[in-house]
């Protein structure tokens, strides 16, 4: 009897560990997309990489938290993907990058964090931070390892070869795969994720925008859902993707794939009222020749930005206000006179008229306004701009007739240099003088600039009820049931030869 109850200890101990073993046994995951989504051949990825960052255009931001980045075929989203990814700095070093996408092959509780290995791509091993995977799984009951969940997902995958050809320095990941659309245990994921949400890391959210609808009903509901996501409020973003249902589009079975993991993110940023997204490129699969768009998807790029850096955004110099001014003139002139643009030598532009920003240009004739257009966002360096905007406020403001040669001596040039836009909570945010309005409501909207305020004399509320009025068209108390942002501006001009700032 004796001999048989050591026997079977010995055969539990033996048993024990090999499942001891088995589990601290190393098991990186496989490439799956490869070959499928993009290249499997390392040079031929390279190659295509390079051809797809060499399409995409920075838009200079800075202190970047988040991206939301598409994960199709490269060949379909991968230069939306290129612009996501070159808006970071090539030399960044990050503590983790939380990659998040939401499962297309399975239901499962909560989230699915990696922690058994590495993830292999044709471009070598990325390392994941398996300590922190474990450290997610014990502090969150909605948070396990299923393995299942990783092996046949391609939307963390598709994102790696990008950040393995941008990035120059080493980086680790956090791969998180949702399995549930429960705001529950979305609102428990994301309490848990928060802490990581800060200038040491960097999230990944993983997904494309509608599925299979026409060319110009994609347009119309990724329009929509891009709209939700900029108001960084989840149940407005849960309301853009009713709006689209409700349209009834005829072949939309989705508007975002990984609304799950979205919907994480703005449960994490909602009680940041400070941070704002900004909108990088859109495109869908009907504009890849030879685009079929009759059953497209749609792929839109967005960036988290931290506003501690970006809020006042005053980087021009006195000289690069000086510059700007002469092209807008000089602009002016020639378009007016010729018909022509005049070309910048760019080799003689300070950095700063490089970046790409928003700009409004004024027209002042006699002290009064000939004509003002502007914009908020700008894929093109900010000299440019401000070419275009000058031409279109001497010939695209309706409120005026197209300026003649005779009255350019009369006109006063005065430019506005847009910081990014924050959506508000209270009308007791704004800042007179400080603070531009931009008001949305439906389709309506309506904008004024910083200084109307102050030239006016108006009150807040009197800021606010001319722009809901005059500007978007939606009555004087319209902006009580809008949505309200706000943005600064660097204002100078040739008649002021003083030049400051609103936050001066």
């Amino acid at each position: 009897m004796n001999k048989i109850k050591i026997f079977g200890l010995i055969t539990l101990m033996t048993w024990l560990s090999v499942f001891t073993g088995f589990a601290q046994t190393k098991i990186d995951r496989k490439p799956y997309a490869a070959g499928r989504f993009y290249e499997a051949d390392s040079a031929k990825l390279v190659n295509n990489l390079g051809v797809l960052f060499g399409k995409a255009k920075s838009h200079n931001l800075q202190h970047i938290l988040a991206l939301i980045c598409p994960h199709a075929g490269y060949a379909y989203s991968g230069e939306v993907a290129a612009t996501a990814y070159k808006q970071l700095e090539p030399e960044a070093e990050y503590d983790n990058i939380f990659l998040i996408g939401s499962s297309h092959t399975m239901y499962l509780d909560g989230a699915s964090v990696y922690s058994a290995g590495n993830y292999l791509t044709p471009l070598g091993e990325v390392k994941v931070n398996t300590a922190l995977a474990k450290q997610l799984i014990a502090e969150n009951k909605y948070i396990s390892f299923v393995p299942q969940a990783h092996s046949h997902e391609h939307s963390l995958e598709n994102q790696l070869p990008f950040l393995q050809y941008y990035l120059k320095k080493p980086f680790r990941i956090v791969p998180v795969i949702i399995g549930t659309n429960d705001k529950k245990e979305l609102q428990s994921l994301a309490n848990t994720l928060k802490p990581y949400l800060n200038d040491k890391n960097l999230f990944i959210i993983s997904s494309d925008f509608s599925h299979y609808p026409r060319y110009r009903n994609a347009q119309n509901a990724d329009s929509t859902t891009a709209r939700g996501i900029l108001t960084n409020n989840p149940e407005k973003f849960i309301e853009a993707l009713r709006q689209n249902s409700r349209k009834d589009f005829p072949g939309l079975v989705t508007s975002a794939c990984g609304q799950s993991s979205i919907l994480t993110l703005l449960y994490m940023t909602q009680n940041m009222p400070d941070v704002h997204f900004v909108p990088l490129k859109y495109m869908n699969s009907g504009d890849v020749a030879p685009g079929d768009k009759s059953r497209v998807v749609g792929y839109f790029s967005i960036a988290l930005v931290d506003p501690k850096i970006q809020s006042a955004n005053d980087f021009l110099t006195l000289s690069d206000k000086k510059e700007l001014l002469k092209i807008a003139r000089a602009t002016l002139e020639d378009y007016i006179n010729k018909k022509q643009i005049p070309e910048i030598d760019k080799s003689k532009l300070s950095k700063d008229l490089m970046v790409h920003s928003g700009a409004f240009v004024t027209l002042n004739k006699n002290h009064n306004l000939r004509g003002c257009i502007g914009r908020f966002t700008a894929d093109e360096p900010l000299y440019k701009v401000v070419q275009q905007m000058t031409i279109a406020a001497a010939t695209q403001d309706y409120r005026f007739q197209v300026v003649r040669p005779s009255e350019l001596p009369l006109i006063d040039i005065e430019i506005s240099v847009l910081t990014p836009m924050k959506k508000i909570n209270s009308i007791d945010e704004i800042k007179l003088g400080r603070d531009g309005i931009y008001i949305v409501k439906g389709n309506h909207s309506g904008t004024f600039l910083p200084q109307v305020a102050t030239e006016t004399g108006w009150t807040r509320k009197e800021f606010l009820g001319h722009c809901a009025q005059d500007k978007a068209g939606i009555g004087w108390d319209g902006w009580k049931d809008a949505e309200i942002y706000t943005y600064q501006a660097i204002v100078f001009s040739e008649d002021k030869n003083i030049i400051q700032s609103p936050k001066e």
